[in-house]
């Protein structure tokens, strides 16, 4: 009997990238692997990637690089979405030894049985079809939390992005097999689920079900005390959804909404499927029912086409609207996106200069935000502890908490009042229980 072959995993991307990689790795557990972590010596190197930008691919090779220079006798296997639409950029890559596509991902161990370095790279991707089927997948690997994919692919065909062809379309489980995956996860003695997919607000459409149908279903789940909502499409958040998430017990006071931009010429032209008029509507709609909800916002700059009035338009409208914080993206050109054959080009300079002024926005969206729940009580899920002799968690509405380490705190809620802000934009509480 062989020595046991140790495997190391590395995750680029969203949150969903996540789950897919902790499913995966259950897989070679199961099948006698011991997983290392990725800056070990692993005899097997998975790496999970992304390519929503151009910097996404350029940290995947550089992840694939340090993979080989740690272990340049390991076998390396890249998948995910870069591999997907860009296989051939990663081929040239001396040392990777196997490519496989989003369908694939899930079979690397019956695809690749052996393991070893081979002298031709193979590539094993397929076309994305209409009908693939959905892999469910969930994280076990942290005891506070957990990433459940409910739903995969997108039919949207944002101007801008890749993604349905990276992943192809909008698919799901049945409630009742997602059900399932829910208690699995409420049986390991894990709190929190964060809910998460590509398009999760389209759940339900591959199956004839609906996306509040299963937020109704999965909250009766014992054991299982915060359900977190990754992202919503504004055009997807109805009044039902904010209604239900407004008298849940469960589920969390804090939305995550892309807008992308608010210009109205520009969201016309990345092919969005509302206006800024729709989108302040439901952010008005949540904070009339739920006022310290915290709320999350996706901003795209520098998409070609936006002058500076319309980077104002964004601006003002984003200043103006009661968010809580900004995810800023810099438009970075995808291959095979609508977008490409737009005129009229933002430089890189000018990309940057109006990233660091959305990023001041947001820092100052954060910190009124903070300052508004001063003195609150809230409950925190703790989480994680940090070499700093400090333990963190966060609040229903997304506020970052530190306190002093305490091994029995990680992976409790607990009651706490909002007591005052640290240096490091945290908040120090006084605990209540």
């Amino acid at each position: 009997m062989g020595s046991v072959k140790k495997v190391a995993f590395y995750t680029l991307g969203c949150k969903l990238n996540f789950s897919e990689t902790s499913t995966i790795t259950r897989s070679f557990i199961n099948n006698g692997f011991q997983t290392v972590p990725f800056s070990a010596k692993a005899d097997v190197y998975i790496i999970n990637t992304c390519t929503v930008t151009r910097t996404a691919d350029k940290k995947c090779r550089q992840i694939i690089r340090k993979a080989i220079k740690t272990n340049p006798d390991a076998f390396i296997a890249v998948t995910g979405c870069y591999t997907q639409l860009n296989p051939n950029e990663i081929v040239n890559i001396t040392g990777v030894d196997a490519i496989l596509g989003n369908n694939e991902k899930f079979k690397i161990l019956a695809l690749l049985d052996n393991f070893r370095k081979v002298e031709k790279t193979q590539i094993i991707t397929s076309k994305i079809k209409k009908s693939i089927p959905f892999a469910p997948s969930y994280s076990l690997s942290d005891r506070t939390r957990s990433f459940l994919k409910i739903q995969d692919g997108c039919d949207y065909y944002c101007s801008f992005c890749t993604i349905p062809l990276a992943r192809g379309k909008s698919r799901n489980q049945s409630i009742s097999k997602t059900l399932e995956n829910v208690k699995i996860i409420a049986n390991s003695g894990i709190k929190e689920i964060v809910l998460t997919g590509v398009n999760l607000g389209d759940f339900g459409k591959s199956t004839g079900e609906s996306f509040l149908q299963l937020l109704k279903t999965i909250e009766l789940v014992k054991g299982i005390e915060r359900f977190r909502i990754s992202s919503l499409e504004p055009n997807l958040i109805s009044d039902e959804i904010i209604e239900f998430i407004v008298q849940s017990k469960k589920f969390l006071s804090h939305f995550h909404i892309p807008l992308q931009s608010g210009s109205n010429k520009i969201l016309k032209l990345m092919k969005r499927k509302y206006n800024r008029e729709l989108f302040s509507q439901r952010v008005s709609k949540i904070k009339s029912l739920l006022p310290n909800a915290g709320i999350g916002v996706d901003v795209i700059v520098g998409f070609p086409g936006e002058t500076q009035r319309d980077f104002e338009d964004t601006f003002d409208f984003l200043n103006q609207l009661d968010v809580s914080y900004l995810h800023v993206f810099t438009y970075s050109e995808r291959q095979n996106t609508h977008a490409t054959t737009l005129p009229n080009k933002i430089s890189q300079d000018e990309k940057t200069r109006r990233s660091k002024i959305l990023h001041e926005l947001s820092d100052k969206k954060r910190n009124h935000f903070y300052r508004e729940n001063k003195g609150n009580t809230a409950e925190v899920l703790f989480e994680r502890a940090e070499s700093s002799g400090k333990i963190f968690g966060f609040t229903e509405n997304y506020i970052r908490v530190e306190t002093n380490f305490n091994k029995e705190l990680i992976g409790k809620i607990r009651k706490v009042r909002l007591k005052e802000i640290g240096e490091k934009g945290n908040y120090f509480v006084d605990f209540l229980e």
